[in-house]
C-alpha cells in the first residue's frame, strides 16, 4: 500500500520524542533503546541532541545505524493510532545558527545543555514503516525523503521575523517549512498542514499569517 508522505511528515512534527533503538556495545548482539526528543530539519530529518556521555551516543558512533519508533501523542490505543518506524543512519551534525534556533523554539529547556558535552545528531531515512492504523500500513523509501521540497533554516528565519503579529498571539509558532507549520498551545503541539503544498517561499508568509490568524 502506497502512503502519502505527508502523513509521515504530520507525524514527525506532531510528536515530540520516539523511541531510539541502537546497537549495544555493553551487550554485543542486542538493540539498545532508550526515549530521546527530536526537532525534524529543513528536509524532515529527526535531529537529536544528545550527550556524548550517554550509552546511545556512545553506540551510535560505534554503528550509525539504528531505529526510531514514533506514536501519535495522547494516543488512548497504540494498535490503532498512527505510528512509525525509521530505520537510517546517524551521523554527527554540526548546525548553522539560524538551526539552533530553530531547535531551541521546539525545545528550550536544551538551551543550558549546548554549554555541556551534549551536541547534535541527525537521522537520514533509508526506509520508513508508517501505520496509519488496522490495514492501514505500507514502507516509505529514502527516494520518497529526497524528493521532499525543503525550506533553508536561513528562509524560516527571514519568514518568522517577518510574522510578529501572530507571534504575539497566545499559541505559540514554533517553525514553518514548506508543507505546514508547526504551534504549541497549552504544551500541545498541533501541527497544520498547508492547504496546496508544497509551498513556494514567497507563499508562506501570507498563508501563515491566513491560518494563525483564524486559530481560535
Amino acid at each position: 500500500m502506497k502512503i502519502p508522505i505527508e502523513l509521515a511528515i504530520d507525524l514527525l512534527h506532531l510528536a515530540t520524542d520516539g523511541t531510539l533503538a541502537t546497537h549495544s556495545e555493553t551487550v554485543p548482539g542486542y538493540p539498545f533503546a532508550t526515549a530521546v526528543p527530536h526537532v525534524p530539519d529543513e528536509a524532515h530529518r529527526p535531529v537529536f541532541c544528545i550527550s556524548r556521555l550517554a550509552e546511545h551516543t556512545r553506540n551510535i558512533l560505534a554503528d550509525a545505524r539504528v531505529s526510531y519508533a514514533l506514536t501519535q501523542p495522547g494516543a488512548a490505543d497504540v494498535q490503532t493510532a498512527p505510528r512509525m518506524t525509521i530505520v537510517g543512519d546517524v551521523e554527527p551534525l554540526e548546525p548553522s545558527s539560524a538551526f539552533v534556533e530553530r531547535f531551541l523554539r521546539y525545545f528550550p529547556a536544551a538551551e543550558p545543555l549546548l554549554a555541556l558535552d551534549f551536541s547534535f545528531f541527525r537521522l537520514t531515512p533509508r526506509r520508513v514503516r508508517y501505520i496509519g492504523g488496522v490495514g492501514k500500513m505500507g514502507w516509505l523509501e529514502a527516494a520518497d525523503w529526497h524528493t521532499l521540497a525543503t525550506l533553508a533554516p536561513e528562509e524560516e528565519q527571514l519568514a518568522l521575523r517577518e510574522l510578529v503579529a501572530p507571534q504575539g498571539r497566545r499559541p505559540r509558532l514554533l517553525g514553518v517549512d514548506r508543507y505546514g507549520m508547526d504551534i504549541e498551545i497549552s504544551e500541545e503541539r498541533q501541527r497544520h498542514r498547508f492547504p496546496n503544498g508544497p509551498l513556494a517561499t514567497q507563499d508562506i508568509e501570507t498563508t501563515v499569517q491566513r491560518m494563525f490568524l483564524a486559530l481560535p
